[in-house]
């Protein structure tokens, strides 16, 4: 019996995938203004994330 290959393509990341939702609106400025800035959407969530945390 030959081995089964794994479906999809290999993980990229080295941390797992999110799923949210965010209007169309909002996610399309906010990658527009993270390009702009040399960066991802998923960096600006990040940051955004970790400033929410911090605060008490």
């Amino acid at each position: 019996m030959a081995e089964k290959k794994p479906r999809g393509r290999p993980a990229t990341g080295q941390t797992p995938n999110r799923t949210v939702r965010v209007p169309d609106e909002v996610w399309d400025d906010a990658k527009a203004k993270a390009e702009a800035e040399g960066k991802n959407v998923s960096d600006v969530v990040n940051d955004c994330l970790r400033r929410y945390l911090r605060k008490k």
